[in-house]
């Protein structure tokens, strides 16, 4: 499973990356894709929208079932990835590029201290 090092991850399998702490990247990690098999739908939340850690913000339709995304952080979503809504597919091809889905102004930048590194993550889910 593809694992970036320089992000952070949630035990719901959602990835931040806080390079910009005004608006850390958010997506699904390339195990949960993969479990997911084909995303066929996407519901985003609206931009404005507070989230608190680990509320549901959105659900991802595949062929297999409906989920829930988590917030794995608190903030302000500042952006959406509207071309998910378009085609989802992204989100299975290049979950850590364009298939990312919000950006987060966060709330407390310490949060993300309290996710897993890349390493830790790839302990859970090997």
């Amino acid at each position: 499973m593809n694992v970036p090092d320089h992000l952070y991850f949630s035990e719901s399998h959602e990835w931040v990356d806080p390079a910009i702490p005004e608006a850390a990247v958010v997506g699904i990690s390339d195990h949960a894709q993969a479990e997911l098999t084909d995303v066929v739908y996407l519901e985003l939340p609206e931009v404005g929208t507070s989230v608190s850690k680990g509320e549901a913000i959105a659900v991802v339709e595949s062929v297999k079932a409906a989920n829930d995304i988590y917030a794995p952080v608190s903030g302000e979503i500042v952006e959406v990835n509207g071309a998910l809504a378009e085609g989802p597919e992204p989100v299975n091809e290049d979950p850590y590029g364009e298939g990312w889905m919000i950006k987060v102004r966060l709330a407390d930048a310490g949060e993300v201290e309290g996710l897993m590194n890349a390493a830790a993550y790839r302990e859970t889910i090997s």
